[in-house]
């Protein structure tokens, strides 16, 4: 069998340098393997066979198994003029304020606070094996468990805060923090619920509700400058300081700055390809290359988007003398 000519570091490295053209053809132009042709490159895409387990071998030396968040959420990877895609459906997007045709992945991120580091994705598409966004959730949950992570608190959205996802961390003894919708039903006094939006709550108050079908919670609501009101819950019946409670909920954050630098830094959405294999190997080399440059942010305290610029700018320096001599 011929040895392909295109490679996952190849693949990785050129995803990190290039700044906005991720093709095969852009690949082949600046390619230092001899002959490697845009084909060459659409064949390595289809015929590889990454998996999302393959991308712990490649972080698990990133992270402190005993310590740490870790943060689920999902993502949409756009894809509005892709109309032929394998994995590509309309779907609701928040970038969009509505319908998009796009692809969406479920991701679990560890984060000490300072380091972003993906250990698990999985393709949501119902269609195709009639599992729902939370089901992988606690599939990743459970590989997390059986990897032998025990995090400070699991970190999730209201989307992820259903009491039978709830029920699902506490089997694996750990805490979590989560924000609960505004109609959730609590209870302060045994059989009267009410939503939580109604429950007597002052600014950074923390109180311990019965929360309907699962148990005793600690709930507060944080107040954003604008206004709104976000409601939060931990199992942590410890944690009765408000500046803890949030300080330890802000770490959820780091999941939307790790989804926008993907997008930005490393073209997970740039695949032209619409073959469901060939998107799956660059999402995975994506992954990858969203690795790499964290592991430059960590060992350099150089920014993805600054070592991102360094090679642009390297370019431009090189062409303006150039250009003056």
């Amino acid at each position: 069998m011929q040895k392909q000519k295109c490679s996952l570091d190849l693949y990785t490295n050129f995803l990190i340098i290039n700044q906005n053209r991720y093709s095969g053809l852009e690949l082949s132009k600046v390619s230092p393997v001899p002959d490697l042709h845009h084909d060459a490159v659409s064949r390595w895409l289809a015929a590889s066979t990454f998996t999302p387990s393959q991308l712990w071998q490649q972080v698990k030396d990133l992270i402190e198994l005993r310590s740490g968040y870790l943060v689920g959420d999902d993502t949409l990877l756009a894809k509005p003029y892709s109309r032929k895609n394998e994995l590509a459906r309309k779907q609701y997007s928040g970038n969009y304020h509505g319908l998009v045709n796009g692809m969406c992945l479920v991701n679990l991120l560890w984060t000490d606070g300072k380091s972003y580091v993906p250990i698990d994705y999985r393709h949501y598409q119902k269609e195709l094996d009639d599992r729902t966004k939370n089901d992988h959730f606690l599939d990743m949950l459970d590989k997390a468990k059986q990897r032998g992570l025990a995090p400070l608190y699991v970190l999730m959205d209201s989307w992820y805060g259903s009491v039978a996802n709830l029920k699902h961390i506490d089997l694996h003894g750990w805490k979590f923090i989560c924000n609960l919708k505004s109609n959730r039903k609590v209870s302060i006094e045994k059989g009267t619920y009410v939503s939580i939006s109604d429950l007597p709550l002052a600014d950074k108050q923390i109180r311990q509700v019965w929360l309907k079908e699962y148990g005793s919670v600690l709930v507060s609501k944080l107040v954003a400058k604008d206004g709104s009101i976000t409601y939060m819950a931990t199992n942590d019946l410890r944690l009765t300081e408000y500046e803890s409670l949030t300080s330890h909920w802000q770490n959820r954050w780091h999941i939307e700055e790790f989804h926008r630098g993907i997008k930005q830094t490393c073209g997970i959405e740039s695949c032209y390809s619409t073959k469901a294999s060939s998107q799956k190997t660059h999402i995975f080399a994506a992954f990858i290359a969203f690795i790499k440059l964290e592991k430059c942010k960590i060992e350099r305290q150089i920014s993805w988007y600054e070592q991102k610029a360094q090679f642009a700018r390297e370019a431009t320096k090189f062409h303006l003398a150039t250009a003056i001599a």
